[in-house]
């Protein structure tokens, strides 16, 4: 770069110098800045990613972080329980915990109690449903369901299915509810019953206008059309199968795309890219299903296939790590800004 001005130092005095290399010095700096922008981290691997994200903010300024291990006490105290199956008793006293969970974080919620026809006879379910209130009366629904499936020549207590997605629900809650802020959507954490088929196959028993499984959902679906609240609902995430101490989350071939897109993109950019993979995971069907079927864009966090225990009488509390837990709650927390944001920008 010519300066001009300036024939050569020999026709400099030395204060024009010392300026002359302040400016020098400078001019240095900050080309280098512009040539080398900051990046700590790296840009790290997107899958199925196109444009770079903005930074992931906060949903609850000021609150306290997502806690692995109070999250693993989640578990142990569901496993403690043991077997807790639609009706039972050891059901409902984990609906007692669930709901003095909620309770102890701040969070009212409500019960709805409802009769379903089972292959066994009738039985007494209960929905569980949290509310944090929001600017807007439009929902996002963060859910998992609480029973275990039934057997009976084995004791299957669930500690990852569902009691993994039961803890990082709660202790969703408990951040959400931290907040002295009202997030811009309302929140509903949903805690379904009956999600498990009392056959041991999930099509074993049901017939197509009265599938055995998914009855809490179904239900809940159900109630949102007569109480014509369909619309409030945005979106739903659905946790199930998600404390594996091996954590490897595939993209749902039933989840809606841009939500799953969202969740990815959330993971990577918090250094959990390899946690949650560029592969399919074929569920089959789960509590997110009946959203689909009424028009609610909807995305369910499973590792099914990649998971041994599934439904066998150790799946016990070894098998969870309140690290998995821990990463699941940080990128569904890390995403609901983004969620939020898209939900705004989309017309209706």
């Amino acid at each position: 770069m010519k300066i001009t001005g300036i024939q050569n130092d020999g026709d400099m005095f030395p204060t024009q110098k010392a300026k002359l290399g302040l400016a020098l010095s400078l001019l240095i700096l900050t080309l280098g800045i512009a040539a080398c922008p900051r990046n700590d981290k790296g840009p790290g691997s997107r899958v199925g990613i196109s444009e770079r994200p903005t930074e992931v903010s906060s949903p609850v300024p000021g609150a306290t972080a997502f806690n692995g291990e109070r999250a693993m006490d989640h578990v142990r105290k569901q496993v403690d329980f043991g077997p807790r199956v639609a009706g039972s008793a050891q059901l409902a006293k984990t609906r007692e915990y669930i709901i003095n969970s909620l309770r102890d974080a701040g969070i009212k919620s409500v019960t709805d109690e409802f009769n379903a026809s089972t292959p066994i006879g009738e039985r007494k379910l209960v929905n569980i449903t949290a509310e944090i209130p929001g600017q807007s009366k439009d929902v996002i629904i963060i859910s998992s369901h609480y029973d275990t499936k039934l057997y009976t020549n084995m004791q299957f207590v669930g500690a990852n299915d569902p009691g993994s997605s039961v803890a990082t629900l709660l202790e969703i809650g408990r951040v959400l509810g931290a907040s002295q802020q009202k997030p811009k959507f309302t929140y509903w954490l949903v805690f379904f019953d009956g999600e498990e088929a009392f056959c041991e196959g999930w099509e074993q028993c049901g017939k197509p206008d009265a599938p055995d499984n998914t009855y809490g959902s179904r239900r809940f679906v159900t109630q949102l059309r007569n109480n014509n609240e369909l619309g409030r609902v945005r979106a739903l995430i659905l946790l199930d199968l998600m404390g594996y101490k091996n954590l490897e989350l595939g993209r749902d071939d039933m989840s809606t795309r841009w939500l799953q897109d969202i969740v990815w993109r959330t993971a990577h950019d918090l250094g959990y890219g390899r946690y949650f993979v560029d592969r399919p995971e074929g569920v089959g069907g789960d509590d997110h299903e009946p959203f689909l079927r009424a028009g609610i864009d909807a995305l369910d966090l499973i590792q099914l296939s990649g998971y041994p225990y599934w439904h066998r009488a150790d799946d016990t509390a070894d098998k969870v790590s309140p690290q998995s837990m821990k990463i699941v709650g940080d990128v569904v927390l890390g995403s609901l800004p983004r969620i939020e944001q898209y939900l705004q920008s989309k017309t209706r």
